[in-house]
């Protein structure tokens, strides 16, 4: 077995970097684009998360998240969707890279051509996360609270292990749906909704 593939499924490398290297925005993108093969976050406090690849369970579930979200985005033409691979600047310090981002058109025409060739200085509108079996709940949850209170205006928290969705809006107590149907992501994201139920078949290696 290779070292890649013993690495999937394993918990998030950390590395602790302040007060010895501090690197700011621009050094960091360097710092992610010299290790192109991993996937890297970083956190307010600057510490630098090196994740495992995903599985092929948490993979098929991201492709189908995308997959949906896509299709109404391109109706609906109000914003543009992201992919797990991209990168956005939290007002906080934090660099993260959730599994879908739907920005607004407004905020993405506000860009420079130099901003949108790098990780994008601002928080996504809306953030979905989806759960993989090895990842923490309570690690997922600090995230969804992290992109509300950076700027989020709907953040959803798919839990497949638990079959539960976590809603967060601003300034709203977090809603817990519990064996949820289809998740309506009305006001913000008119006319869409997830099949939620697809997301978790797709996970089970059920078409």
């Amino acid at each position: 077995m290779s070292q890649h593939t013993s690495f999937i499924g394993q918990e998030p490398l950390i590395v602790h970097t302040r007060p010895v290297i501090d690197m700011d925005d621009e050094q960091f993108f360097q710092f992610c684009q010299l290790n192109r093969d991993l996937r890297i976050e970083r956190t307010a406090e600057g510490d630098i998360i090196i994740m495992a690849p995903e599985a092929g369970s948490s993979g098929r579930g991201d492709s189908e998240l995308v997959f949906q979200f896509e299709q109404w985005a391109r109706r609906d033409g109000t914003g543009q969707v992201f992919g797990s691979s991209t990168g956005f600047n939290l007002p906080n310090g934090a660099t993260r890279s959730p599994d879908v981002a739907w920005v607004r058109n407004e905020r993405l025409d506000a860009l420079t051509d130099e901003q949108w060739h790098k990780f994008l200085p601002l928080c996504p509108d809306f953030v979905p996360e989806l759960r993989s079996p090895s990842d923490s709940v309570r690690v997922l949850q600090d995230k969804m609270e992290e992109y509300r209170e950076n700027g989020a205006r709907l953040g959803w928290l798919l839990d497949p292990v638990g079959k539960q969705v976590h809603v967060y809006r601003p300034s709203a107590a977090v809603e817990v749906l519990e064996k949820p149907g289809p998740v309506s992501g009305e006001p913000l994201l008119r006319g869409f909704v997830l099949d939620v139920p697809q997301i978790w078949a797709v996970m089970e290696r059920k078409r």
